[in-house]
């Protein structure tokens, strides 16, 4: 997406005061960020804080030198830079560009100045730093105990909402390694749900056909996911 077209907002700083939120936009450049782009890598200081509005980040979780796992996705609901709302300026986790798409992009120095200066900003990313905390905990349980093809279809779910699209761009390996399985695991769990038309892969573009469909394949991961949101969050 062009910066030069209309640029969705951010929910996470919509929720603050207006003053306090036209004083962050003020201290903000809106950048364009490409698929596949890290904008912060795992064990690196995090040099700037993300606000995806069209865009969507992948939070993976390096296991070792060749496996890796997905633990969390950014959309337009909230921030990348939690670690700097504690206090660390390393980030745990790589921070990988999924949905190419705009952004408010923030100095790390700068977000925590406006962070003491501004009580609503604080009030509003601990509530999110708690969503997300619980969030990365359902990821946790729903990587040990749910099979595959339920867990795709949570993962579909959640990419979707962020997409804002029925259609979105993701090849068998990327998948992979968002859900910490071999490539014809993969296969194996998209073909299933293809088979019972809740949605269409070809060529690394899947569209969701069914969503209600998808929403029953999926583990219930999903819904608690979306009410812990919505409970803290509104």
């Amino acid at each position: 997406m062009s910066l030069t077209q209309r640029v969705p907002v951010n929910r996470l700083l919509e929720s603050m005061p207006t003053g306090d939120r036209r004083h962050m936009l003020a201290r903000c450049d809106l950048v364009d960020l490409a698929f596949g782009e890290v904008v912060c890598a795992a064990d690196a200081p995090i040099a700037h804080v993300f606000f995806p509005t069209t865009s969507f980040i992948s939070l993976i979780m390096p296991i070792d030198d060749v496996d890796s796992l997905e633990v969390g996705l950014v959309g337009d609901e909230g921030m990348f830079g939690i670690p700097l709302v504690l206090g660390v300026d390393v980030s745990p986790v790589r921070a990988v560009v999924q949905g190419p798409g705009a952004a408010f992009r923030m100095g790390a120095d700068v977000f925590r100045r406006e962070l003491q200066r501004s009580a609503a900003l604080q009030r509003g990313i601990a509530r999110y730093a708690f969503v997300q905390l619980s969030q990365l905990g359902q990821t946790a349980a729903c990587t040990r105990f749910h099979v595959v093809e339920a867990r795709l279809a949570r993962w579909l779910l959640m990419t979707q909402d962020r997409a804002h699209s029925s259609t979105f761009h993701i090849t068998h390996e990327f998948l992979a390694l968002m859900l910490g399985v071999r490539r014809a695991g993969v296969t194996m769990a998209a073909s299933a749900l293809q088979r019972r038309s809740l949605i269409q892969y070809t060529r690394g573009r899947i569209t969701v056909l069914d969503r209600s469909g998808l929403k029953s394949a999926s583990c219930g991961c999903y819904e608690a996911d979306r009410h812990s949101y919505e409970r803290t969050l509104g």
